[in-house]
């Protein structure tokens, strides 16, 4: 019997690319975000999620009483925002 080590729930079939494993490569797989994975890749908190949301500054998708987020437009957002700084 052979034991599979590399189970992750959220990193299922319909994510995976051939030859790519782990969670190392988790986002750069995924289509859609949920927002608990937006936070993540933003590096912001679900309540500063919502809040982007709230004001229009992010496009969410509502399915099944959950939003969903598409990668590339959040690497948009981030591309285009201002610098700020020195």
């Amino acid at each position: 019997m052979e034991i599979k080590t590399d189970f992750n729930p959220t990193f299922n079939k319909y994510n995976r690319i051939a030859g790519s494993h782990g969670p190392a490569q988790l986002f750069e797989n995924l289509i859609w975000l949920t927002t608990k994975e937006t936070a993540v890749y933003l590096r912001r908190s679900v309540n500063a999620v919502h809040t982007l949301v709230s004001r229009k500054r992010l496009r969410a998708r509502k399915f099944s009483n959950r939003l969903y987020f598409k990668r590339d437009e959040l690497d948009y957002l981030i591309e285009t925002s201002q610098f700020k700084g020195g």
